[in-house]
């Protein structure tokens, strides 16, 4: 299966007189290219990390920035996304040695051999604000999304509005983001992703041409439904709503069920799912194509479902997330599930302080004991009274 890269499919879409639900190819392209965007940032007045003004030539060249720059430092490949084709670096050494494998990672993943380096920033925060950008030169933030529990620089858990932000932060943080989209001449709906360093500097990270995994949490605190208003750009409307009348609501958090084994290094768990039973409730949504009978393959991403909670406030937006967790039933394969009821129960997650090294911290978490499924102990107990009697 060949998949079209979103550049490609906006081009192919003019040509062909269709309206594409999203930037355009130029602003794809632009912000595509991780060194093209730093370089729009940086002239819009966003701060972005140190790093290599574009991207270096050679392994030599990469030595001398890294040199430069200072250790730790993030080995990125340009046209990178979803984690891939990113090492961090801490001497001179692991960088000789995580080069050539990068590159041959950002060439067989986005089919470019190019890479730049960026001044890793140690136990971030991550931190991103989803924009609305219509045809008519009207931008907005629908505020922020918390990604800091991560896993090899992939999201598991997200929250909005992050619980570590001061008012004044995450004002900031929207005015930057719309400042960015306007800078490079946006429109429909992105996410432009920062990290917020241990000591309150914020970097521009980079911008998601689309719309992301996690915009069901934004969905849920402003009430906003951004694939609409993704529709009524794209048909030449103005965006319905603005700045001044967005508003923020409670919490939300989305859960990214992955079809893998915590105890097990996160090992990919694939096969046919015996039994599939969705949560329900006040608060909690579902977003999935998972059925029982359908068998999970091995080519794809790992991600079955989307488990979304909303509360009024942080402890009871917990509490829901637990329930729903607990409530929600996945057999045939391993999930992730028990593994965030886990992370949900930490004290440094409950207290809201806590940053992107927090899954590599405890590591205890994964020391979960798995609960006896209730269908199965039905079973078990009906064969025993079988038995006994004789029957």
């Amino acid at each position: 299966m060949h998949c079209i890269p979103a550049m490609e499919l906006a081009d192919i879409c003019v040509e062909r007189g269709i309206k594409f639900i999203g930037p355009s190819a130029e602003v794809i392209r632009r912000m595509g290219d991780k060194t093209e965007a730093r370089r729009s940032m940086i002239a819009a007045g966003v701060p972005c990390t140190p790093g290599t003004e574009g991207n270096v030539a050679d392994i030599a060249e990469a030595l001398r920035e890294g040199d430069r720059i200072g250790y730790p430092v993030m080995l990125k490949a340009t046209n990178g996304g979803g984690g891939r084709g990113i090492r961090r670096c801490n001497s001179r050494d692991e960088l000789e040695q995580a080069y050539p494998r990068v590159i041959s990672e950002a060439t067989k993943a986005f089919g470019r051999a190019e890479v730049f380096l960026e001044k890793c920033i140690v136990n971030p925060k991550h931190i991103e604000a989803q924009v609305l950008a219509d045809s008519f030169g009207n931008t907005v933030h629908l505020f922020e999304r918390d990604c800091s529990i991560q896993r090899r620089n992939q999201k598991l858990i997200e929250i909005a509005p992050s619980p570590q932000l001061t008012p004044e932060q995450r004002a900031y943080i929207g005015d930057l983001s719309v400042r960015a989209a306007k800078a490079v001449g946006y429109e429909n709906a992105g996410t432009v992703e920062f990290l917020l360093a241990e000591d309150g500097e914020l970097y521009f990270m980079e911008m998601n041409t689309r719309v992301q995994v996690e915009h069901t949490i934004t969905e849920e605190i402003t009430g906003i439904d951004i694939v609409r208003e993704q529709i009524r750009i794209a048909s030449g409307l103005e965006l319905s709503i603005k700045q001044e009348d967005i508003i923020h609501r409670g919490f939300a958090l989305q859960f990214r069920i992955n079809a893998e084994d915590p105890k097990n290094n996160f090992l990919p768990s694939f096969g046919k799912i015996t039994r599939y039973y969705a949560p329900g409730g006040p608060g909690v949504r579902t977003d999935t194509a998972i059925y029982t009978g359908y068998t999970i393959p091995p080519h794809y991403d790992s991600m079955c479902l989307k488990l979304i909670v909303w509360a009024l406030t942080w402890e009871e937006a917990l509490a829901r997330g637990l329930r729903a967790l607990d409530d929600m039933r996945v057999q045939g394969v391993k999930t992730t599930a028990a593994y965030y009821q886990e992370i949900l129960r930490n004290p440094e997650f409950r207290s809201g302080q806590f940053n992107t090294s927090f899954v590599e911290s405890h590591p205890e978490l994964t020391e979960y004991s798995i609960k006896r499924n209730p269908s199965h102990l039905a079973i078990a107990i009906a064969t025993a009274i079988a038995a006994h009697a004789g029957l």
